[in-house]
């Protein structure tokens, strides 16, 4: 078993960390201030051809897999970027990961140049009020209408919306009380953002000001049949095939962030004097963030193991499961800790790591909570009985 980085891989970690440094501290902390997408962070990647490291070749793509997807993620949160800057491109890494599974020929060669281009923006329009992580239970709508559908409906946390002008978007095309089962009925589509049916509303939040997230609610916005992706009715089985990268992406952003709240804090703690000595020799400081070291390290493992189980086309979901869960706790607990190495200007903004904490509680939450991920491991490794 070899856990180094391949030269290909640490030449992807290199080549990322110095775009990222175009975009220091300054810049991120101006895009939280001002609430203002990075438009330029944004552009570079495009530029540098890294929104598509996870895309086919034949479509403008690296055909890398989730592994080296992972990497870049990590890279860029550990820059300072956080999740104002993961999430800025998250959905232009993954997102369209169904439409490359299941989706046509004539519909790759449509959607995958313009987001691996970075000309679109894609949101993802899952989550409802009212199902929350059931989504089985969603109840937005897309009647048939003759070669067309008609979407009505509302969604929640629908990141980026404020700038996409493309959605991944699944609804309910069969009614829950005519389906043999909840997860059949619902049908996945990748169209325009339609503004004239669609309306988009902010959702004022703690942090990551700079990616933006919404409530969009739907009212007759209509889909051409050819936008479509997989069957009718099998939306949720199409969906999966993002789901566990995403977990794996959210896991690695997680472990970036907490390294950056620990590189901070450790600089901090060697040139903090009290009493005629850095703080950082008393073990009272030391052994905290070196437990911090440890979890973030024993959770990137799994990270990199659950990508390679995903890019050899072998079962992942308990692994993915876990490392979001492990890195989510790690790298919150790596910025909670990075803030109290600080003391008092762990407060103040100028130091950055308030606003690592912030942003480090969006990857331990989101997209699932840690106590779905224990029932779901429950159920799925130990065998229990399933309990929701």
């Amino acid at each position: 078993m070899n856990f180094a980085l391949t030269d290909q891989q640490q030449q992807i970690r290199d080549e990322v960390a110095k775009l990222c440094a175009r975009f220091d501290e300054t810049y991120w902390l101006e895009r939280d201030r001002t609430a203002t997408f990075p438009e330029a962070f944004f552009a570079a990647m495009a530029e540098g051809n890294w929104l598509g490291i996870a895309m086919p070749e034949e479509y403008g793509g690296a055909g890398l897999g989730i592994t080296e997807a992972a990497i870049l993620m990590q890279t860029v949160a550990e820059s300072g970027a956080c999740m104002s800057g993961a999430s800025a491109i998250h959905l232009n890494i993954f997102g369209l990961n169904p439409v490359v599974v299941s989706g046509t020929e004539t519909q790759k060669r449509r959607m995958l140049p313009p987001v691996v281009a970075g000309r679109d923006k894609a949101c993802f329009g899952v989550t409802e009020p009212n199902a929350g992580l059931n989504t089985t239970q969603i109840s937005t709508r897309a009647d048939r209408r003759g070669d067309r559908y008609m979407i009505n409906g509302t969604k929640i946390w629908t990141s980026t919306a404020q700038v996409a002008n493309k959605i991944l978007l699944l609804a309910r095309t069969t009614p829950l009380d005519r389906v043999q089962r909840h997860s059949h009925g619902l049908t996945l589509f990748y169209t325009t953002l339609d503004r004239a049916h669609a309306e988009v509303r902010l959702i004022h939040k703690m942090g990551r000001h700079a990616v933006d997230s919404n409530m969009v609610f739907f009212e007759d916005m209509e889909v051409p049949e050819e936008d479509r992706i997989g069957e009718e009715g099998e939306g949720f089985r199409t969906l999966l095939h993002g789901l566990n990268p995403e977990r794996v992406l959210v896991a690695a952003e997680a472990i970036g962030i907490g390294h950056a709240g620990l590189a901070r804090a450790s600089r901090y703690a060697r040139e903090r004097v009290v009493f005629g000595r850095p703080i950082g020799q008393n073990q009272g400081i030391q052994h905290p963030l070196a437990k911090c070291w440890a979890e973030l390290e024993a959770a990137r493992l799994m990270v990199m193991k659950a990508a390679w189980l995903y890019d050899q086309g072998l079962p992942c979901g308990a692994e993915a499961n876990a490392a979001k869960y492990l890195a989510g706790e790690a790298g919150f607990r790596a910025c909670e800790q990075a803030v109290m190495t600080h003391g008092g200007m762990g407060y103040a903004q100028e130091y950055h790591v308030e606003r690592y904490l912030r942003e480090s509680l969006i990857p331990r939450i989101a997209p699932v909570s840690p106590q779905l991920i224990l029932s779901y491991l429950a159920e799925r490794v130990l065998d229990l009985p399933k309990s929701y």
